[in-house]
């Protein structure tokens, strides 16, 4: 229902902040660490609302990364929010997204409540469902790297959200840049090549 807040952070507590919007409405938060947050300053906090047969509830997010990661750890099965946001807190999103891609369940069980058992089925569950995160959390992306033609990096970041893996488009990348093309050109140019 709600995508974001923007407001002032009001109160900050070891689990979770008060964010006031606009109209004088005051929103807690649960977050996995409150105080990468400011108290008192206005701020942009993304928000997931679960609502379950006797709570309704908010989760906070410093950026749109962390809240898609929150919801594809919500698809584990033996992991919940609290589990979610825990796994959050350590801040390893890259460690996080290497462990699965490398189904390296011992690394995860560093996490908090997170055993032998559950971090075989979070390799099990997000295997291959990472890969739109990879670039997003300073992994593999091409574009950042290697390039700075801002409307290839724009394409490339589009191919990225229609859902073409990071191997996909960077195998693309060289063929793309050796021209000059508007964004379209080159998202055009490259869902060609994906498609043949």
């Amino acid at each position: 229902m709600y995508e974001y807040i923007n407001g002032l952070i009001t109160n900050i507590y070891p689990a979770y902040l008060v964010i006031c919007d606009r109209s004088g409405v005051g929103y807690k938060l649960f977050v996995a660490n409150p105080y990468r947050f400011e108290q008192n300053v206005e701020s942009h906090v993304y928000v997931e609302q679960i609502v379950r047969e006797n709570e309704i509830t908010m989760y906070g997010f410093i950026d749109e990364n962390e809240k898609i990661l929150f919801n594809k750890l919500l698809n584990v099965s033996g992991i919940g929010p609290k589990s979610a946001l825990a796994i959050l807190a350590s801040d390893d999103a890259v460690g996080l997204v290497n462990a699965v891609a490398n189904d390296d369940a011992t690394y995860l069980t560093q996490f908090p409540g997170v055993g032998k058992k559950t971090a075989q089925q979070i390799v099990l569950d997000l295997k291959g469902k990472l890969d739109d995160l990879a670039a997003s959390v300073g992994m593999t992306t091409p574009v950042s790297q290697s390039n700075s033609n801002q409307a290839l990096s724009d394409a490339l970041e589009a191919l990225n959200s229609l859902g073409y893996s990071t191997k996909e488009i960077a195998k693309l990348e060289k063929t793309l840049a050796a021209k000059h093309d508007t964004t379209d050109g080159y998202i055009r140019s490259a869902l060609k090549l994906l498609v043949n």
